[in-house]
C-alpha cells in the first residue's frame, strides 16, 4: 500500500474526528508543533519508533513536543490509537497530511518566501501584498527563510506554484541555453 495513503486516511479520521469534538483548529496547531519538532529534531522520529522505548514514553514524548496539555484528549486519544494499532511510525506523516487536509478545507494558502539575503521591511511587505492579490480571500501562512546559495533575488512557493527570480535560476538558465547551441 502507498505509504501517503495510510498517513492521509489517519489525517481524515483525525480531522473529522476533531471537527466533531470542536478542536480541528487546536489540533491543526499541535500538528504545526509536532511537525516542526520532527523536521528540528530527527531523534524524535528515531525515538518514537524504537521498539524498546515504552508507549507511554512515545505518548510523554509526542505530547510534550506538539505542545500538547492535558485538555487536549482528541489528540491524546490519537497518539493512543496509533500506538495501539503499531501506525505510531506515521505520526510525522499524519501531522503532513492534517495539516494539508485543514488548510485546504479553511482556504488558506502556505507560501515560503526564500531570499538571497534578509529582505527589508518595505521590500517584504510589496511582496506580501503581490501574494496576497494573487491568492484573493484566502488566508496565508508565510515561512521566510534566506538562503546565500540563491546569489541574489528570491524564490516564492504558493502551494505547488514556484516564482523563482534567484540570480543562481537565471544563471543556470543561461548556462542550458549556452550548452544547447
Amino acid at each position: 500500500m502507498n505509504d501517503g495513503l495510510i498517513p492521509r486516511r489517519y489525517a481524515k479520521a483525525l480531522y473529522k474526528y476533531a471537527q466533531e469534538k470542536g478542536v480541528a483548529e487546536r489540533v491543526y496547531a499541535l500538528m504545526q508543533s509536532i511537525s516542526s519538532s520532527f523536521a528540528a529534531e530527527p531523534a524524535l522520529g528515531k525515538a518514537v519508533t524504537n521498539p524498546f522505548v515504552a508507549s507511554a514514553d512515545k505518548t510523554k514524548l509526542l505530547m510534550t513536543a506538539s505542545g500538547a496539555t492535558a485538555k487536549d484528549t482528541a489528540f491524546a486519544d490519537f497518539v493512543k490509537l496509533l500506538i495501539d494499532n503499531n501506525r505510531i511510525d506515521i505520526m510525522q506523516g499524519v501531522a503532513l497530511s492534517y495539516l494539508e487536509l485543514y488548510r485546504k478545507a479553511n482556504n488558506i494558502y502556505k507560501v515560503e518566501i526564500t531570499s538571497a539575503s534578509a529582505l527589508a521591511e518595505k521590500e517584504m511587505t510589496r511582496l506580501k501584498a503581490l501574494i496576497n492579490s494573487h491568492v484573493g480571500d484566502a488566508s496565508v501562512e508565510y515561512e521566510v527563510s534566506v538562503d546565500e546559495e540563491l546569489i541574489g533575488g528570491f524564490v516564492v512557493k504558493i502551494d505547488s506554484e514556484r516564482l523563482d527570480a534567484s540570480i543562481k535560476n537565471e544563471l543556470k538558465q543561461l548556462r542550458l541555453k549556452l550548452l544547447s547551441k
